[in-house]
């Protein structure tokens, strides 16, 4: 049995999809699902509580006023983690979109392979093409010979990362930490000697998308200069039309 958080702020559609998908590939009688509302008072809002087999908590304005986007996230993931009592839990966007129903095994298999192992997730779950990792390499490259190269801290961010929930209670201080979300439980995690395993992103793809920045597109008021613009707009629109995605937004027995 296992806990997934969800953080939600006015995204009506994924959210839609991210339950529903949910509900298609997995048996929900291994999942609990804590879902936290950051003050949306929109659709979105009112499908979650719309959903019984779901537990909502919600935010008002008076909670959230003068949080910046991350640390609203964060904070909801939180809020939502003191409410866990199940050995594993996961922290989920609501722009992450299963589609296979092994991706609870796949996850559960890479934890339960040591105890050692705290947490398995991906740092980023895209797959890049050749022509841009080729220019990646050659940027690095010439940052590192003019010494300007910085050391990225990678960690488990929180499209969907699964941890021991015990291990997060003892070492760290959860997902609010001043950090982005996952940043510093995967530095606590690590100097307390445990292992953070990153996924393949070619075989955690195969169980399921992740819709990148897709919170800040639709809230272009949240939006920093990399996602917004009617470019980025088009792109998530294009991969929300996909029939698959499109056959499952359909589907609303998934909500029963």
């Amino acid at each position: 049995m296992l806990t997934i958080l969800l953080p939600n702020y006015k995204t009506p559609e994924l959210t839609k999809l991210c339950l529903r998908s949910l509900r298609k590939y997995t048996d929900c009688s291994r999942i609990r699902v804590i879902a936290v509302d950051n003050a949306s008072g929109d659709e979105s809002l009112a499908y979650l509580r719309s959903l019984s087999w779901i537990r909502l908590l919600e935010r008002s304005e008076a909670e959230i006023r003068g949080m910046s986007p991350p640390l609203m996230h964060s904070s909801a993931l939180d809020l939502a983690l003191r409410q866990v009592d199940t050995p594993y839990v996961i922290s989920m966007h609501t722009g992450t979109i299963v589609h296979h129903p092994e991706w609870l095994d796949y996850l559960m298999k890479h934890i339960t392979r040591s105890e050692k192992t705290a947490g398995v997730g991906s740092w980023k779950l895209e797959t890049v093409p050749l022509w841009k990792s080729i220019g990646k390499a050659v940027e690095d490259g010439f940052k590192t010979l003019i010494g300007r190269k910085h050391h990225e801290f990678r960690f488990l961010r929180s499209h969907c990362a699964l941890y021991r929930t015990d291990l997060l209670r003892k070492y760290t201080k959860g997902f609010g930490d001043g950090e982005c979300a996952g940043s510093s439980i995967h530095k606590h995690l690590l100097n307390a000697g445990y292992e953070l395993e990153f996924l393949p992103v070619a075989e955690l793809s195969r169980y399921m998308d992740h819709l990148n920045h897709a919170t800040m597109i639709l809230n272009p008021e949240l939006a920093g200069r990399r996602t917004s613009g009617a470019k980025s707009f088009r792109k998530l629109g294009s991969k929300l039309d996909a029939a698959n995605y499109q056959r499952i937004l359909a589907d609303d027995t998934l909500d029963s």
